[in-house]
């Protein structure tokens, strides 16, 4: 791949994720400790790690270090040193048993606040594998099998929430509950369309408007074969979430300190400074990759054509239906479907990554954030013996951008704000 375009992608991948990165976005949010009491931190997600590290360090310059307590669980790998709060390192997207003990012992952290103590919840992408309660009556396998079934699916990340929501002691609301009478205030790096509070992390502090029949009805769209106990559980209303008139929300605060749209608005800056024009399709996009990426093809196509110099940028998460028994996410499953669309059409470069910088794979911190193509791509795939609709059949992205070298691998960037992709087309310089 050309190195002058690979530079400039990555460049505006690096600008996009900094933009999210705790050490920049958290400080200036972080409310005055209490004056009397606990300044508790529960933090969960792929910025768990470097969000506890910032808030620590922030508060032992203000407070005594006894009347600092907590605990943080993100995935592994994307562990941050820490003088006072743990950071615990647990599974993603399937969780594990690091994951379901550090969930329990935010619980009984947050059964102990009292009404004279401050519990600031930091909230990331992840937090919903990293904090694994199950609802009584469900085994930690029932959990996991659920898990794998819904990625398997194809199902959006506001379906998958609202089952978890559901069978979880933790989410929905859940941890504000147990958290109360203290005042509780969460922080939060958005990692989902729309920037839903019930959403992100699946709400653990916020009122679900999610209700155990919508639970049902996403099972049945998508005729999932899930355990009996987890079918018994979203059957029982006990299990029914939190709602908006539920009094425990009352002194609750939430803001989010990060979102897509800015990691958007600083790559935008960084492309135009490089003397591109810049269309930003939106931080909300959602759908399968492949079909995305024929139509943002087609746009590039007609950019091409028109003689352009201009960047396309978009957001949000696509999904990945499973057809076949290949490796990737729908980061590279998207870059290999715009590379076939394109075609070898000149002039056009392209990225997708993930910025947390893992994309799919196999839950290790150096799994592939996503891949590179060029006009190049199909023409090396091809010297190289591969055939890129039989990996893409295959669901074998990664297996694909390995043969040619064209995996992005920035290992764990801890922050996150869905999925990043550029597109960049080279017209005729002035």
């Amino acid at each position: 791949m050309a190195t002058q375009s690979r530079e400039l992608l990555e460049s505006l991948y690096l600008t996009a994720v900094a933009a999210a990165h705790p050490s920049r976005c958290l400080p200036p949010h972080l409310p005055q400790p209490p004056a009397r009491g606990r300044l508790i931190v529960l933090a969960a997600g792929k910025a768990a790690g470097s969000l506890t590290q910032a808030a620590e360090a922030h508060y032992l310059a203000r407070m005594p270090a006894e009347r600092l307590d907590g605990v943080a669980v993100t995935r592994h790998g994307y562990g941050r040193p820490t003088r006072c709060i743990p950071v615990v390192e647990a599974g993603h997207p399937v969780p594990d048993e690091a994951g379901l003990a550090a969930a329990e012992r935010t619980l009984r952290i947050a059964d102990g606040a009292t009404a004279d103590d401050l519990v600031l919840v930091l909230l990331s992408g992840g937090a919903s594998a990293n904090w694994i309660a199950p609802a009584a009556g469900v085994s930690f396998a029932d959990k996991q099998t659920a898990t794998r079934a819904i990625l398997r699916s194809g199902a959006a990340i506001g379906e998958f929430n609202c089952i978890r929501k559901h069978l979880s002691r933790i989410k929905g609301g859940r941890l504000a509950k147990r958290a109360h009478p203290a005042k509780v205030v969460t922080l939060a790096i958005s990692d989902v369309p729309g920037d839903d509070p019930a959403v992100i992390g699946s709400g653990p502090t916020v009122p679900d408007p999610t209700t155990l029949a919508d639970a049902r009805a996403i099972i049945a769209k998508y005729r999932l074969d899930l355990p009996t106990a987890v079918v018994r559980a979203l059957d029982d209303p006990a299990n029914e979430s939190p709602k908006p008139d539920d009094p425990v929300f009352n002194d609750m605060q939430f803001r989010i300190i990060a979102r897509p749209a800015d990691a958007l608005a600083a790559a935008r800056a960084r492309a135009e400074a490089a003397g591109y024009e810049c269309v930003v399709l939106g931080d909300r996009l959602q759908g399968e990759a492949r079909e995305v990426a024929a139509a943002h093809a087609r746009l590039a196509r007609d950019y091409a054509r028109q003689g352009r110099r201009i960047a396309i940028l978009s957001g949000g998460e696509l999904t990945v239906t499973l057809r076949g028994k290949g490796r990737g996410g729908p980061n590279q499953e998207y870059a290999l479907a715009l590379a076939i669309h394109l075609d070898g059409a000149k002039g056009i470069a392209a990225m997708a990554g993930d910025t947390d910088g893992t994309d799919g794979g196999q839950g290790r911190p150096d799994d592939p954030a996503g891949a590179f193509i060029d006009d190049t791509t199909l023409a090396r795939a091809r010297a190289a013996g591969l055939v890129p609709a039989a990996f893409l059949a295959d669901n074998d992205s990664t297996g694909f951008f390995n043969g040619i070298g064209d995996l992005y691998r920035p290992g764990p960037t801890f922050t996150n704000v869905t999925d990043f992709r550029a597109i960049v087309v080279d017209g005729p310089r002035a």
